[in-house]
């Protein structure tokens, strides 16, 4: 009877620890010391509290293993002895943050040449970071003291897990006032000039891609913080400095200074959209930009503006002659002038800046006819759909612009600066961009290449939405009565042949195309995969911003050859984790490894849901 046997087991730590002689190493072996030990077994943390032990623990995360073990056993020790200093027990954190010999073992990890070992920078940033958390006072006291902190960390910044310590020092101080005094201390240390600097021609990439990206974070992570922040709390040190005109200049100085190389180009222009994000980049709350225009959480400070402004032009002549690249081979046949990471970037910020309706801004990008330049390589780069987008982002910005303040939207019937240099804007998209007759020459040309047996082009997808895009706004927008008139209005703005050809496409072709998709999208939407419909729009093909956060997080992964070897249409992907989710619930409860007869009607079935 079960009664008859004793269901108490010992552990077999515990039988460990009854020797005199047992070593760390024994207790390291054992597969459930890192269970004990957030179990809080009172005698294996007294164990490990002992001074002879965390020595050892502090030495195993910092030095680097013998090379003569095999491969998968080197870090092994090292990995334990981490999850053990981090695994959150009070005595242990006690002893740690306490005890300045052992943060002085840790500090010298530091003082090593680089590279350091990424897999003991990891462990060494995680150790340090719960610190910071757990034992904030001792642990800042430590380093405010070590004069050359903020040097070494930047020496090793090509390694991420420094990013990590330093976000950690930014965001996981608490108190307020002590964080703040934290915030102050980074600045006197200039952490935000000495980052900039590092983005910069002839560094290593590494390094400028980890400073670009801890930039950015810090941008972020300021920006939440005051956000939450009392109203009678100080302003935020960092981001004062990073958003001051100064300092933008620094870093466009930075990127166009001697030879241009790609990596400063787009590291750098990195931070500048993060300083002209007007809210943060995610799914939740985003809106539909042809109907409702850009909500804003803040406005983009005046000085970072100030500072781009002048260097317009050298962002213009990027677009013109880019850093050099090497002929690639797509599936669509060989690039012999791939368009660059480069200038994709430049497309991104042109698409922020019109976003932020800046009329210095505005005048100089229609001074130097950049929206011109940006749809001819629309249409040069065919197979090109991150730059699509861009392009048409840019398109709806010009259209579809909320004004500055409450006005009557009389458009062309106003002495409102804002206005008329916008006004100016949309004439420029549609008289010397001639927006309309490369909207119908593409969609011929396209039309003839199919009707020869040739594939569709992949841009025709955001060439159809920026055609819808018109006509709403000729329709009903912001500067309808404008549209109007350079379309409908003067013979010189619009030939007389092109009217007739536009009012033909908006009444055949073009709604042909759209009743095509949504029937397409109704009734075969869920047999596709999206490498089997080209030619598929988007389910929600006003949702611009839904599409943005993906294609941000698509740019972010790929490499620089990704964005000219492939062209995958953003439409096709304008799906978030709760559209997935919806296939995988309906089969949540069943066992995949369980044996089964096999049913092909139900096979069949699945296949073509």
């Amino acid at each position: 009877m079960f009664w008859k046997f004793d269901l108490h087991t010992t552990s077999h730590i515990d039988q460990l620890l009854d020797r005199d002689d047992v070593t760390l190493r024994e207790l390291m072996e054992e597969d459930d010391v890192l269970q004990e030990c957030k179990a809080q077994n009172r005698r294996l943390l007294l164990f490990l509290s002992q001074d002879q032990c965390m020595q050892e623990l502090v030495n195993l995360i910092t030095t680097e293993p013998p090379t003569d073990l095999e491969e998968r056993m080197r870090f092994k020790f090292p990995n334990i002895a981490c999850e053990l200093l981090t695994s959150d027990v009070p005595i242990i954190n006690d002893k740690l943050g306490a005890d300045e010999s052992l943060l002085e073992v840790l500090y010298h990890f530091l003082e090593q040449d680089p590279p350091l070992n990424p897999l003991l920078a990891s462990f060494f940033s995680k150790t340090i970071g719960n610190l910071i958390a757990r034992k904030t006072e001792q642990v800042i006291s430590f380093l405010k003291k070590k004069e050359g902190f903020i040097g070494l960390v930047l020496n090793h910044i090509d390694a991420s897990a420094m990013m990590d310590l330093l976000l950690r020092l930014i965001s996981c101080v608490e108190p307020a006032p002590l964080r703040q005094e934290v915030l102050h201390w980074l600045n006197e240390e200039k952490l935000v000039q000495r980052l900039t600097e590092l983005i910069h021609t002839g560094k290593d990439e590494e390094r400028q891609s980890n400073a670009s990206q801890t930039l950015c974070d810090i941008i972020r992570l300021s920006r939440d913080q005051a956000n939450q922040m009392q109203e009678n709390m100080e302003a935020d040190p960092l981001l004062a400095v990073l958003e001051s005109q100064d300092s933008v200049a620094g870093l466009l100085k930075n990127m166009f200074e001697g030879e241009r190389s790609e990596a400063s180009i787009v590291n750098g222009t990195q931070v500048l959209l993060t300083l002209l994000e007007t809210r943060r980049p995610g799914l939740e709350g985003l809106m539909d930009l042809y109907s409702q225009g850009y909500e804003r959480s803040y406005t983009v400070n005046s000085s970072i503006l100030n500072a781009i402004e002048p260097h317009l032009k050298d962002f213009q002549q990027l677009l013109l002659v880019p850093p050099k690249k090497s002929a690639i081979l797509t599936t669509v046949g060989v690039l012999e002038q791939p368009l660059g990471n480069a200038r994709l970037h430049m497309a991104r910020l042109v698409a922020a800046l019109l976003q932020t309706s800046a009329p210095s801004i505005c005048q100089e990008l229609c001074n130097l006819a950049t929206m011109d330049l940006l749809l001819d390589l629309f249409f040069k780069y065919s197979w090109n759909n991150f730059l699509h987008f861009q392009v048409e982002l840019c398109v709806a910005a010009i259209l579809s612009h909320p004004s500055l303040e409450e006005r009557p939207m009389e458009t062309g019937r106003t002495s409102d600066p804002h206005a008329s240099i916008h006004n100016a804007l949309v004439a420029h998209l549609f008289q010397k961009c001639q927006l309309v007759q490369r909207i119908l020459d593409a969609w011929e040309e396209n039309d003839k290449i199919q009707a020869e047996g040739g594939t569709r082009r992949g841009n025709m997808g955001h060439l159809t939405r920026i055609a819808n895009m018109v006509v709403q706004n000729l329709e009903k927008g912001p500067v309808h009565n404008q549209i109007t008139d350079l379309i409908k209005g003067k013979a010189d703005t619009l030939p007389e042949d092109c009217r007739g050809r536009w009012e033909s496409f908006v009444d055949e072709t073009l709604r042909e195309t759209n009743r095509r998709n949504t029937v397409e999208l109704v009734s075969t939407h869920n047999m596709h995969s999206s490498s089997e419909d080209d030619d598929m729009e988007s389910p929600f093909p006003n949702d611009l911003s839904l599409q943005q956060a993906f294609s941000d997080y698509q740019i972010q992964q790929m490499t620089a050859n990704f964005v000219d070897q492939f062209g995958f249409n953003d439409e096709e992907f304008t799906c978030c984790k709760e559209r997935i989710r919806q296939f995988d619930d309906a089969e949540e409860e069943e066992d995949i490894w369980e044996e089964k007869e096999m049913n092909y009607a139900t096979q069949a079935k699945s296949r073509t849901r």
